[in-house]
């Protein structure tokens, strides 16, 4: 079930932005008085789920075709809206220009006064740049509403009282359980995520961590950021937090055991497990195989029989650990969740580039993902503060990536166009049917790429 959540976030997701990107450069091609041939969610080879189209004042749909109806055609200047069954994008067909359709065809015959390649270079740019400026905006505008509904709220890297679970890659290198960073070489991060991104961008820096009453000093190597990447790991380091159950599942191995909500769970098998991650290994150890569970119910200790799952669990939800720090929370009114969406995008897409330059290493490379990992990203149960986060931070990534030289990109375009303005010379429309395809198969090999790794990584869990 929570895969199935996953896969819906990650299709409504997705959907949302491609929309969004799409109408930018539809938008912007409207504006400039330029026919938009098709409107497209989703990519559509040889067949397409539905097409529609406004004639007469009235809808006419068609279902499950490999062409749009014949009468279709002695309405050109009507743009055709669809649904593809590709979901890795969608596009919007501007009449005279060479995309994501690759129709060569209407290349061939001479240019009209409605088409792309007649209207001035600065509008072409304008049309080019629409996708990607509507995605920051978006995500400008969805950082903002967030903060005004809900306000920011994070646990200061000191207020994790208990200090933090670390990795194996980070317990290689130095770190110890229950370590908490102070700094890392001159900077003192906030946060964990941004105590991270100082780590993956400062190789060979020095960072300094809490130990009990004492402080200590790491080194870390220059070859931290790929250790990391290497070893794959799930996440960096989490707070130590106490097993204390919120809520117990009807039918699970806690609630035949009468485990209740605001039980704390310490020992297993007369062990002790003090924090939750030592808990969830001991169980997981003990998979299918009867336990004595020790636990405090309203500060009496009791001890109780429970056979974990075949995969370790039994049945709880852990209370929140916000419940147990000091959070910071800044509340912020309509006016003022504006200025700060618009610092908190910013920052985001800084933090992005930064840290972008790790693909071109060879464990970035082979860490890349498609679709399986960006799905990872969100929660396998609804949340709608995580969504809408998750959705402003693909939405940066989508405007980043569109604006990279590549051809077929829209950064590819914006190249030929500044080319185009600062030499006056226009690259022929053969040259740029060449570079469509060139872009077109980088796009597709990069797909392929990305979502290979996603299938080793998952075919590796079973071999």
């Amino acid at each position: 079930m929570g895969v199935l959540v996953q896969i819906a976030q990650l299709l409504l997701s997705l959907s949302l932005l491609v929309l969004v990107h799409e109408l930018g450069h539809f938008l912007a091609a409207r504006a400039c008085s330029t026919r938009v041939d098709k409107f497209y969610l989703f990519f559509n080879p040889w067949r397409s789920i539905l097409r529609a189209k406004r004639i007469n004042g009235k809808w006419q749909l068609s279902w499950f075709s490999a062409a749009p109806p014949k009468e279709w055609e002695n309405f050109p200047d009507n743009t055709e809206w669809g649904l593809g069954w590709l979901p890795v994008g969608g596009y919007c067909k501007i009449a005279g220009m060479i995309d994501e359709s690759m129709d060569t065809e209407a290349m061939k015959k001479p240019a009209q006064v409605w088409e792309y390649r007649s209207r001035p270079a600065w509008q072409r740019l304008l049309m080019i740049t629409g996708g990607v400026l509507v995605n920051f905006v978006a995500a400008l505008l969805i950082y903002a509403m967030m903060l005004f509904a809900w306000g920011k709220e994070y646990l200061p890297l000191r207020n994790a009282t208990y200090g933090y679970d670390y990795c194996q890659t980070a317990l290689n290198n130095g770190f110890a359980n229950g370590d908490i960073i102070i700094s890392v070489g001159e900077k003192m991060p906030e946060t964990l995520g941004d105590a991270v991104e100082q780590m993956l961008l400062s190789d060979g820096k020095t960072v300094t961590v809490l130990r009990g009453n004492d402080t200590a000093s790491l080194a870390l190597p220059t070859d931290f950021s790929q250790q990391l990447l290497a070893a794959n790991e799930r996440m960096f380091a989490q707070e130590r937090v106490p097993f204390v159950v919120e809520k117990v599942t009807a039918g699970a191995p806690a609630d035949k055991a009468q485990l209740q909500a605001g039980d704390s769970i310490v020992s297993i098998n007369g062990s002790a497990v003090p924090f939750f991650a030592q808990a969830t290994d001991t169980l997981l150890a003990y998979a299918q195989k009867t336990i004595a569970l020790g636990f405090y119910r309203k500060g009496e200790f009791f001890t109780q029989e429970i056979t974990p799952t075949e995969n370790g669990k039994i049945g709880v939800a852990l209370r929140s650990f916000l419940s147990f720090f000091e959070t910071k929370k800044q509340e912020y009114g309509f006016f003022e969740s504006i200025p700060a969406g618009i610092s908190l995008g910013t920052q985001t897409l800084v933090s992005y580039v930064k840290q972008f330059k790790i693909v071109f290493t060879k464990e970035g490379a082979k860490n890349l993902g498609g679709l399986g990992t960006i799905g990872s990203l969100f929660t396998q149960t609804w949340s709608w503060p995580h969504f809408w986060s998750m959705t402003a931070f693909l939405s940066i990534i989508l405007a980043f990536m569109n604006i990279l030289p590549i051809p077929a990109f829209d950064g590819g375009h914006m190249v030929f166009i500044l080319y185009e303005m600062i030499t006056r010379r226009k690259p022929s429309d053969k040259f740029m049917e060449k570079a469509g395809m060139v872009g077109f198969f980088i796009f597709i090999a990069l797909m392929l790429y990305a979502n290979g790794n996603d299938l080793v990584r998952w075919l590796s869990k079973f071999f």
